[in-house]
Formats: structure tokens, sequence, C-alpha cells
């Protein structure tokens, strides 16, 4: 009893500076944010607000332009993303497809491209003069070059297919372990009853990825909730301290927490309750993904 007591000891010894760092930078903010979101600042200045804060929000026109940026976004971005992962990863887990290794690694490669590089290429792709502008034209397919990023609903465009590009790949990876790990007997019995390919990938291959299509829905909720670095660096030079993209068409809530504290007259209190809120919202997305795909655990 004295050996295992003296072990539980240095354990929690070993795991001290570990749970440290945890309880400092992670449940410390998480908690203090939270006691922040009660209070209106100004810079050093602060006083207490109570649910004013929340409050604000409803009236906020700036906030609630973004969230409604966030949602065309994501309604749109995110069924297009994973429905793109999922065929491509089904089609590179074809044991007969030649250069598999090739494919996997250029659908792969967009997600760990620096942002900043793939955002100038793609200003560069898009711009009135852009190689993208060109193709179109020379294919007959427009009359006129698109103004891509000058435009409020075009801007979004580029926006969904940049990040498309970017992360298409990242979650086909998820989809492919999935795949792997289903057994093949499966599939071979299914062909002896005389399914098709079509139907063991509704019948077989989707209910049995569900868990990981699931999770990849809800990472990609979050991820796109939190959109940040695409906006900031798409936004052509149309980003001061009032707008982000034309027409403000590519403000998303964390560029308005940025502004908030950086851009106006800092007020780290209202962007706290502004980041709670988003909490809020990313969660409400998970329960109802949860409650749709029928899982309860």
């Amino acid at each position: 009893m004295k050996i295992r007591k003296s072990e539980n000891i240095w354990g929690w010894v070993f795991i001290s500076l570990a749970l440290s760092g945890l309880l400092l930078f992670i449940l410390y903010p998480i908690i203090y944010s939270l006691y922040l979101s009660t209070f209106s600042t100004r810079g050093y200045l602060k006083h207490f607000v109570g649910l004013g804060n929340y409050k604000r929000l409803f009236q906020d026109s700036n906030f609630l332009l973004s969230l409604k940026n966030i949602f065309i976004i994501f309604i749109i971005q995110v069924p297009i993303m994973l429905f793109l992962a999922l065929i491509f990863a089904f089609l590179l887990n074809n044991p007969k497809l030649k250069f598999r290794g090739f494919y996997r690694t250029a659908l792969f490669l967009p997600a760990v491209t620096s942002l900043v590089a793939y955002s100038v290429v793609f200003k560069m792709m898009f711009s009135t003069q852009g190689l993208v502008n060109n193709i179109l034209l020379s294919l007959h397919i427009i009359k006129e070059p698109i103004r891509w990023l000058l435009d409020p609903f075009w801007a979004k465009v580029t926006l969904i297919i940049a990040m498309t590009w970017r992360w298409t790949g990242y979650n086909m990876m998820f989809y492919l372990a999935g795949l792997q790990n289903i057994p093949l007997e499966i599939y071979e019995a299914a062909e002896i009853d005389g399914a098709s390919k079509t139907v063991q990938f509704f019948k077989i291959t989707i209910p049995l990825l569900k868990p990981i299509i699931l999770f990849t829905t809800i990472m990609s909720t979050i991820g796109t909730l939190q959109l940040f670095d695409e906006p900031m660096n798409l936004a052509a030079g149309v980003v001061t301290g009032s707008s982000v993209g034309p027409g403000n068409s590519l403000l998303t809530p964390s560029v308005y927490i940025y502004n908030v504290c950086f851009k106006y007259v800092p007020n780290f209190g209202y962007a706290s309750a502004i980041s709670y809120i988003i909490v809020l919202i990313a969660a409400i997305l998970a329960i109802i993904q949860f409650k749709v795909a029928g899982d309860r655990k």
C-alpha cells in the first residue's frame, strides 16, 4: 500500500507542470472571459453591465450581418466539401486504382499549404484579369470578366471555393481511414446477393461511416464558425476599420471579434460576449447534428 501511495504522489508530481499549464492557459481564460463578458470595457476602464453585452448583440447590425454571412457559407460549403471528400475517399480506396498514393497526396497537400501563400495565389487567379476569368472567357462561358473579389456575391463564392479546395482532402483522410476498417467480406457478401456498387455505397458504406461523418460534420461546423484567416486574406485589400470584403460580405463572427478587440475602441467585455454566443451556437448545432444522426451517445 505504501508503494502504491508513493507511486500516486510521484504521478501527480510528474503531471503537475502540464496540469498547471492546462489550468493557467486554458481553464483560466475560459472562466475569466465569461466573467469579463459581464463588463463593458474601454481600454483599462471597465464597468459592470450584467447581461447588457448579450442584449446589445441583438441590436448590433454588424454582428447580425456576420452571423448571416457565416450561415450562408456554412450551409453551402460544408455539405459540398464533405460530399466531395466522401466521393474521393470511396474512389481512392479502390485497391485496383493505380497511383493511389499520388492522388491521396495531391488532395491532402492543400491542407498543409501555407495559408498566406494559397490566399495570394487565389487572389491572383480570381482577379478581374486572372486565370479563372481568362479560361471562362476563352471557353465562351461568360461574356465579360466576373468581379470575383469586388462583388459581395462573388466574394462569398470565391471564399467557398477556396475553403473547399483547402479542406476537402483533409476530411477525405478521415473517410479513407474509416473505409479501410470496413471488412471486405461485407462487400463480397453483398455482391453475392446481387447488390450493385451504388447500393453497396448507400446501404453499407454510408451507415458504417456514420460516426466518422458525424465527427467531420461537427468539426467542420466548429471550424466554419471560427472562420478568420481566409476572409482576412482574401478580402483583396477591402479590409478597413469598418468593412471586410465588398459590402462587408466576408465579415464573420471571428473577424468581428478581432475588430471589436483591436480595430474599434477596444471592448474586450463585448468581444467575450460574442465569443460565448458563438460557443452556444456551436453547441446547439452539434446537438442538432447528433439528433439528426440518431446517435444518443
